[in-house]
């Protein structure tokens, strides 16, 4: 029998091959570990359907595949074999569909005459997309063909659909004779080895995401950033005070857990940084949950693993909690769970070096915090000159959601509770 890819969730159905644990002629067990797929930012371990010895191997590392590829072929060693799960007669089975090609952004806002014929959805059942999404576009007329996928393989989510439902509407209220909008540049391709020698290597699944996201989080939302330092003096006093009594609980303190009870603090007195623009709606969502994102510097991209609730946990909690989110992140075991729900995210550079930078929100958040490396400053402070070790902060937010004032009022008011954190906070 042949052991195929199973569907791993909404938005997860398709990955890259990075790792394979089998190979032809292997006798393998039941849940035995086949091979690891990269999809989105997280690494999932594919377990085997069946026992049997391995007659032959369909993929291989760097292999792009989907749900429902074949994997391996296996001749099983007794007990039968199981029943074989059919299609459900009702939905015919769901075709791989291949990454869209760029498309120009002119072409695609040309809907006014496409939104005015018969609309057909004899092939919803075809496209890779959710149930859930198949059954809503349905219920609305809308033919799921038309929708351009934004998730890996061309997966059309429900942001899509949004999106599509969007331009319809705009394309209905353009007046008639309008000029189209201007195309999307086309990018070039330029053969860089006519000016010397050069190599090449292609960009993995995790970078592609990240380019993706990037792009999308800076040309949709209006960026500002708000600069400052903060006199981390006292701060780094308390860390060496308690360092040691932290590594017999088993927790490393750095100064990342100080800034994340700061900013949950920060969150709760400006509860507009911990919201989210919901485009559709035109309505601004305020959340009561405090879910903050570290940006983590791996070898293979930057990976942000959220820590949740960060407003009730201890700061033995969260030192233990960060040590070990950022060691799976460098590891690629942190689940694709780990990644969502964040309401805000701290990207600290201070281990690598450098000073003030320029975030880029993570969406749908609305702001970010950047930290640099802390360093020795002569500051004026009560008519006195003194050295002290000023930390330079950068905080970008979303302009549509978030004035000048508001941004400038929080930096002032976090710079306050990093100056003056509370030693009982600090005490086991």
């Amino acid at each position: 029998m042949d052991v195929k890819l199973p569907n791993l969730g909404e938005g997860a159905d398709s990955g890259t091959v990075v790792g394979l644990f089998v190979k032809e002629g292997d006798r393998i067990e039941k849940d035995q570990p086949l091979l690891e797929l990269e999809n989105e930012k997280a690494v999932a371990t594919i377990p085997s359907t069946a026992a049997g010895v391995i007659t032959k191997l369909f993929v291989k590392t760097g292999d792009k595949i989907s749900a429902g590829s074949r994997i391996i072929s296996v001749e099983e060693s007794g007990g039968g074999a199981p029943a074989a799960v059919k299609p459900r007669a009702e939905a015919p089975a769901r075709r791989a569909v291949a990454a869209p090609e760029p498309v120009e952004e002119g072409v695609e806002e040309e809907v006014t005459e496409e939104a005015e014929e018969p609309v057909s959805h004899a092939n919803n059942g075809d496209v890779a997309a959710s149930p859930s999404i198949r059954k809503m576009a349905g219920d609305l007329g809308i033919d799921l063909t038309k929708v351009r996928g934004s998730a890996r393989g061309g997966r059309i989510m429900i942001g899509d659909v949004r999106s599509y439902i969007q331009r319809l509407i705009r394309a209905a209220q353009q007046p008639k004779g309008a000029a189209p909008a201007a195309a999307k540049p086309v990018a070039e391709r330029i053969d860089f080895s006519k000016w010397g020698e050069i190599s090449k290597k292609p960009m993995t699944s995790l970078r592609k995401i990240i380019s993706r996201r990037m792009t999308e989080n800076w040309t949709t939302i209006p960026h500002v950033t708000q600069f400052d330092d903060a006199d981390v003096s006292a701060v780094l006093e308390l860390r060496k005070k308690y360092a040691a009594a932290y590594e017999k609980q088993g927790a490393r303190l750095t100064l990342t857990p100080f800034v994340l009870k700061a900013v949950a603090a920060m969150l709760k007195q400006h509860p507009i940084f911990n919201a989210s623009l919901d485009e559709v709606a035109e309505e601004i969502v305020y959340k009561e949950y405090y879910h903050i994102g570290i940006a983590v510097d791996t070898e293979a991209g930057l990976i942000v693993p959220v820590i949740r609730d960060v407003n009730k946990k201890s700061l033995v909690e969260l030192s233990k909690e960060l040590e070990d989110l950022a060691k799976k992140a460098r590891d690629r075991k942190v689940s694709a769970e780990e990644l969502k729900g964040g309401t805000f995210t701290i990207s600290n550079q201070g281990g690598i070096g450098g000073a003030h930078f320029t975030p880029i929100v993570n969406k749908p958040e609305v702001a970010i915090l950047g930290l640099g490396r802390g360093s020795l400053k002569p500051v004026v402070k009560n008519n006195v000159i003194e050295p002290r070790i000023m930390l330079p902060i950068g905080l970008s937010y979303d302009h549509r959601v978030i004035d000048g004032g508001t941004a400038a009022r929080f930096t002032v008011d976090l710079i306050k509770a990093l100056e003056n954190f509370k030693e009982e906070d600090v005490k086991i």
